[in-house]
């Protein structure tokens, strides 16, 4: 009853409008304050009317068909997966037909921070979001009051004079609908953009000079687009990568500003590299993975086995499981890599030392780190197979024509690849998705998921863990 008073008036009480933020710090020199994140803590029921209405206003954006396709950020079924899926999907399908791909990271510098108001309540209204809620939304955004918290002070009060309020329920599909024009202007334009949230990539397959230029051209466009709508673009943190072999060498610039040419890049968290190997990411997330697990056993005080494991499944696993299904090794060296940070991890627990890796995982009850992205990959197969994700099945895979009546009916055509491309996601599960034997239940998620845990796959398994 308060929040369809407050929505028929367009009101918000002065109360909800005060925030107290705390900043998050990202990396880099924890001296320097642009390296933390402000987050917003905000009042709990303005929170709640937040996200009823965010979640009307992206149905609506959903029905109508207004969201461009090559957002990733804050949507449903979608993900930093999906977005480093279909964009390694393109790469190495450029790489195999003979071409080289193009690619400009654009960073915007505080986006979130530096929407404007009132082009925002414009951007809203075009895209039929009026009346109440429009009145409601101009009343939240205006007269906004913040205040910082680092320890036990607080600073003084300070107006919020722009953006949409990092760590309110509606400031995510308030940014969607602020940046959305940008991806659908650099698509017209003969250019395809990726975007998740504000992190944007464009990029071209280029078989000459003037493929080549398209690039450019994208940059001059992000840039008026971003003087126009008073977003500044972070020069220094832009690059450019070449995948593939490119003969011409063309320096890219934004303003005065040459753009660097990397060999590698981070995207989305993983490092990507110019011949699209997985080495480079694996020995760095490897190294990240090792110094956590070192925490663990160094800062618990308690040695119990049970306890420790279960600090490391938390807080160590995600880390070398993150987006597995984009770099998961094909090189035996890259395997044991990975491996070789629950092997170190399991020696070192108390009682375990003398015993072999495999005896190990046996006793902890835990599958190798191989297995179980050997599963993470089958269990994304099928939610494109069944369409949980917001990936299109026909650009990934084909339902092989063949009628063998022995197992399942769900078996997928694998087609003659280069090198680069049998290594991607696509090429590499169907030989064991189509291996899958009759008992495996496709009924849902998670009967496939207890259906997959029984299955024997050691025969796809390199690495020496048994």
């Amino acid at each position: 009853m308060l929040f369809n008073q407050l929505l028929s008036v367009g009101v918000v009480p002065d109360e909800w409008k005060g925030a107290t933020i705390i900043p998050v710090f990202k990396k880099g020199p924890a001296g320097d304050t642009a390296n933390y994140r402000p987050i917003s803590l905000t009042s709990v029921p303005c929170k709640i009317m937040e996200r009823i209405i965010a979640r009307h206003i992206y149905d609506h954006l959903v029905h109508c068909n207004l969201l461009s396709s090559a957002q990733h950020g804050f949507v449903r079924r979608r993900s930093t997966c999906t977005n480093l899926l279909e964009t390694l999907n393109d790469w190495t399908s450029a790489v195999q037909s003979k071409k080289s791909v193009t690619v400009a990271y654009i960073d915007f510098s505080r986006a979130f921070d530096c929407v404007s108001h009132c082009k925002l309540f414009e951007r809203l209204y075009s895209y039929g979001i009026r009346g109440n809620v429009l009145a409601w939304l101009k009343n939240f955004f205006c007269n906004r009051t913040h205040q910082t918290r680092v320890g036990q002070y607080l600073s003084s009060v300070a107006d919020l004079l722009s953006g949409v309020v990092q760590g309110s329920g509606i400031g995510p599909v308030m940014f969607l609908l602020y940046i959305d024009e940008l991806a659908k202007l650099l698509e017209n334009n003969g250019v395809i953009a990726k975007l998740f949230a504000d992190d944007v990539k464009v990029y071209v397959d280029v078989l000459n000079v003037n493929d080549a230029y398209k690039i450019q051209v994208a940059l001059d466009l992000i840039l008026d687009w971003a003087s126009l709508w008073q977003l500044q673009v972070s020069v220094t943190k832009c690059s450019i990568l070449n995948v593939g072999n490119v003969s011409a060498n063309i320096d890219f610039h934004i303003h005065d500003t040459v753009l660097k040419c990397s060999d590698k890049c981070r995207d989305l968290g993983i490092t990507i590299t110019r011949d699209l190997s997985p080495s480079a990411h694996i020995s760095e997330m490897a190294a990240k993975a090792h110094r956590r697990a070192n925490s663990i056993l160094r800062c618990f005080v308690s040695k119990d086995v049970r306890l420790l494991m279960r600090a490391f499944i938390v807080y160590v696993r995600p880390i070398v499981e993150y987006c597995s299904v984009i770099w998961s090794p094909y090189l035996k060296q890259d395997i044991e890599t990975v491996e070789k940070v629950q092997r170190r991890f399991t020696k070192r627990l108390k009682g375990l030392k003398t015993m072999s890796y495999a005896a190990r995982l046996r006793r902890l009850n835990v599958p190798s780190l191989e297995l179980r992205r050997l599963h993470l990959d089958l269990i994304y197969c099928y939610k494109i197979v069944f369409g949980i994700v917001d990936l299109k099945f026909s650009d990934f895979f084909a339902f092989s024509p063949t009628s063998k009546t022995r197992g399942h009916p769900y078996k997928l055509f694998r087609a003659f690849s280069c090198s680069v491309r049998s290594r991607f996601f696509t090429e590499r599960v169907i030989s064991v998705w189509n291996s899958l034997p009759q008992t495996v239940n496709f009924g849902s998620l998670s009967a496939f998921k207890r259906s997959i845990a029984r299955v024997d796959f050691s025969t796809f398994l390199k690495g020496d863990v048994y």
